[in-house]
């Protein structure tokens, strides 16, 4: 092995189990990784990237095993090396930070016992020493407090808190590989960008090389040295991070790049509106936690506070902010999942807070909302027809009518009429959000509340979805709340922005006020934070396919 070569590997192939829609999860894959590098590999859902960390870890599943190839570290063969080497080797010399920390934290150990345990796994150190360590490890990470931190159990700590624990906990026996698997999918903005910054920083201190796994090409322009980028198992392109960025060389290389949105306001979307349709003013809504047992007093939250908006008929609001900003909050107390404690809720001049139940359930029509996950947010029982043909049902349209328009809201949203027959999980992330989309279709709505439509998509089935409901709002001339923490989507989506910040709303106005001379500090750190914002993404290959997202 070369010296500037920390892990190498050698036409690796992982075969998938018999009946899987391919035969291997990687196929003849050869990748180096330097020591003071940070390589990331990119790539959608199902491309082999997780499956190449859980080779290099020792981790795969039962039912996949590696049938060729090589994992070199330090002249060993990771693939062939016996057991009890390999967990010597994990955790001490490679390391790995998951994708869901709090998955992977254990919650019955506090933060400082399982970092120890690493620590005693790999040749121990008297107490006092382990002590030391772990507080040095977590100021590294830039936790405050490390005594209380260490002492704290993973559920009282916030997502990105729980993320720096965890690379505390990869890097406190320094070693030489650290992989890093979608550590930042589920932060928000400026918590992705403190993290990134942080593995930046760490890494060039202990001359650490650095596998780092995403979808996201922000990402890559922000940290990577190199970049690999995977298809369905195969290593399509590899190189210097700005060859790969800048002049992609592979047909699917710059699809994906297409495929990103950019923080340019997408202007040519925009149309005419009309008068206003929706309106909120002085919307408030607090929860209470705690209290009841043992004398402890509830401490009270308010999640939203004096919010007023409106939306006009046949235009887009983006509502951007951090998660516990109060976005969500705002969307259900509109459509009454919540009650909020005061303020007025209008469409069309009707205040939905003061309807009861029978006059609500008929005003529930014209508003609709697509939810984050249409897998948790769709009924596993039900087949897709049924689950689209379920409200008019309820609001008396007959099952044959309610079932014609199931179908045609499937060839709307681009699914064949079969789909009607099959369950949610038969089918891609992708997809499921379609169908989401044709069920909240189905009431013909005047308003689409659209709650993180694409937070969790691969970016190309992202581009398909936002251009889906583009043409849906457009042919329906639909009137669109849309919640996003990517301002990427939210430049190319709305006509107008809401950034709010721990229930306020804290800057409103047109989208290319707001992203062209952002005026509240929060604004201009969100915009900061953004992975990626300095790189002019370029243009598209118009002869170029995109990606699909079938299952």
């Amino acid at each position: 092995m070369e010296d500037e070569d920390v892990l190498r590997i050698r036409n690796l192939s992982v075969a998938l189990p018999i009946g899987a829609d391919r035969a291997h999860a990687i196929s003849d894959l050869s990748l180096d990784l330097r020591r003071s590098e940070i390589l990331c590999v990119v790539g959608e859902s199902g491309s082999g990237k997780s499956v190449t960390a859980l080779s290099t870890m020792g981790l795969l599943p039962r039912r996949l095993r590696a049938d060729s190839g090589q994992i070199l570290f330090k002249g060993e063969d990771l693939l062939r090396v016996p057991p009890v080497r390999m967990r010597g080797i994990r955790g001490h010399s490679i390391s790995m930070i998951f994708q869901d920390p709090m998955t992977a934290l254990n919650p019955l150990m506090t933060i400082g016992k399982q970092i120890a345990e690493v620590i005693a796994v790999h040749g121990g150190a008297s107490r006092a020493e382990r002590q030391r360590r772990i507080y040095a490890i977590l100021d590294d990470v830039r936790l405050p407090e490390p005594e209380r931190i260490a002492n704290a159990y993973p559920h009282e700590l916030s997502g990105g808190q729980r993320q720096r624990a965890m690379i505390a906990m990869a890097l406190v026996l320094e070693p030489a590989v650290l992989i890093a698997d979608e550590p930042t999918t589920a932060l928000d903005v400026t918590t992705q960008a403190q993290i990134l910054r942080l593995i930046q920083e760490l890494q060039a201190g202990h001359r650490t090389g650095v596998l780092f796994i995403t979808h996201d090409f922000g990402i890559v322009a922000e940290i990577a040295d190199r970049g690999a980028v995977m298809q369905n198992g195969l290593l399509v392109e590899f190189g210097d991070a700005e060859q790969v960025l800048n002049r992609p060389r592979h047909p699917y290389t710059r699809s994906l790049i297409a495929a990103v949105p950019t923080l340019a306001p997408n202007r040519c979307a925009r149309t005419a509106v009309a008068r206003e349709l929706l309106s909120v003013r002085g919307l408030e809504k607090s929860y209470s936690s705690g209290g009841g047992l043992f004398g402890r007093s509830a401490r009270v939250v308010r999640a939203v506070h004096e919010v007023d908006f409106t939306i006009r008929r046949g235009e887009t609001l983006g509502i951007v902010g951090e998660s516990g900003s109060g976005k969500t909050t705002v969307a259900r107390c509109i459509v009454r999942l919540l009650e909020a404690d005061s303020g007025r809720i209008e469409l069309d001049g009707t205040d939905l807070r003061a309807l009861g139940g029978a006059d609500m359930r008929r005003y529930r029509k014209r508003i609709q909302m697509i939810f984050q996950d249409p897998y948790a947010s769709l009924n596993p029982r039900l087949k897709v027809g049924r689950l689209i043909a379920q409200g008019p049902l309820i609001h008396g349209t007959s099952l044959d009518e309610a079932l014609e328009r199931a179908y045609r809201l499937l060839d709307l949203v681009g699914l064949d009429r079969r789909a009607a027959d099959r369950f949610p999980h038969e089918f891609s992330g992708g997809q499921r959000q379609r169908i989401g989309i044709a069920r909240a279709l189905a009431l013909e709505p005047e308003v689409l509340i659209a709650d993180e439509p694409v937070s969790s998509l691969d970016v190309s089935v992202q581009a398909q979805v936002l251009g889906l409901l583009a043409d849906i709002r457009e042919r329906f001339q639909l009137t669109m709340l849309f919640i996003t923490h990517d301002l990427r989507v939210a430049a190319q989506v709305a006509d107008r922005i809401a950034v709010m910040r721990e229930g306020l709303i804290v800057e409103y106005g047109p989208v290319e006020d707001i992203f062209g001379n952002p005026r509240h500090p929060y604004t201009r750190e969100l915009m900061d934070a953004v992975p990626g914002k300095d790189w002019a993404i370029p243009n598209a290959d118009d002869t170029v396919a995109r990606p699909s997202d079938g299952g």
